[in-house]
């Protein structure tokens, strides 16, 4: 199609930002950072190469997931243990922060809660930063491997991507049937995953992880969590993933408890204000 006259001047707009963030709620990472000194790691659980774990974090503790054995990225999902109902929200964690996430940011819940459930306080690849292709670690682009994707583009049948890992840890973390459970997997944190778009075409890459053994992400729980995480059949992500192919290694989650008093004036975030009359009359 011919562009049009005015076609340079279009694309020149300057951008604004859809959500400024400077009056979002501030975590108190020093706050954190004192309690996190004195944490013992009270319970530790595994996610074996190719399938998925589940664990639980009382409101005010901690969990650090661990590269252990060798370059492993990770599908992380996250809900309130109390009302699977809530649940993270990938897109408008997204929106809030950007598109990967570091120390300081939070993942936040679905509607109509809207709170923060969890709060970065340690990356240890926070060094890596934007890449010259426009890659970073830790997204909230991506969605999770998964069967139906596969089965789309290639015709396969791969039962041990990440959504279908993520699955079989709910189901039998909560006593839920296969599909139920199923039905309350949603997008993920790619932990340790290195992504971004490309320039020409804003397709979503790949590239291999610098992720280390020790490389560490530690979370603080806003409030009581069921999480579960898969360590995705992708290895590092350099290659391929949603197959056998790739080398895959584990990866750790420790749940790590404050010693008493270390959080003294913290309190759990409230459920979103907003009234939810959606701008109807009572009566």
């Amino acid at each position: 199609m011919t562009q049009p006259a005015d076609a340079a001047a279009r694309r020149a707009i300057a951008p604004v930002i859809c959500y400024p963030n400077d009056t979002l709620p501030k975590p108190d990472l020093a706050l954190y950072r004192r309690a996190l000194d004195g944490v013992q790691v009270t319970s530790v659980v595994v996610a074996a190469p190719r399938e998925a774990c589940a664990f639980r974090v009382p409101a005010g503790s901690f969990f650090r997931i661990v590269s252990v054995e060798g370059p492993q990225v990770g599908d992380l999902n996250l809900w309130n243990a109390n009302d699977l109902s809530e649940r993270f929200y990938s897109g408008k964690t997204r929106a809030l922060h950007g598109t990967h996430l570091t120390t300081g940011e939070r993942m936040w819940s679905n509607f109509p809660f809207l709170r923060p459930m969890a709060t970065i306080v340690e990356d240890t690849l926070d060094w890596y930063g934007f890449d010259v292709y426009g890659g970073s670690v830790h997204d909230v682009i991506g969605t999770r491997c998964d069967p139906y994707t596969g089965n789309l583009l290639a015709g396969t049948q791969y039962h041990h991507c990440c959504h279908s890992n993520l699955t079989r840890a709910l189901a039998d973390a909560t006593g839920l049937p296969l599909a139920q459970a199923e039905a309350q997997v949603h997008d993920v944190l790619n932990v340790f995953m290195c992504t971004g778009f490309t320039r020409d075409t804003g397709q979503y890459f790949m590239k291999a992880s610098p992720v280390r053994p020790g490389d560490h992400l530690t979370f603080f729980a806003e409030i009581d969590l069921l999480g579960a995480l898969s360590a995705c059949p992708g290895g590092d992500c350099g290659s391929a993933h949603s197959s056998d192919a790739a080398r895959c290694h584990p990866l750790r989650v420790e749940i790590l408890t404050p010693q008493q008093r270390a959080l003294d004036g913290w309190s759990s975030p409230p459920v979103n204000a907003y009234d939810r009359s959606h701008g109807v009359t009572a009566g």
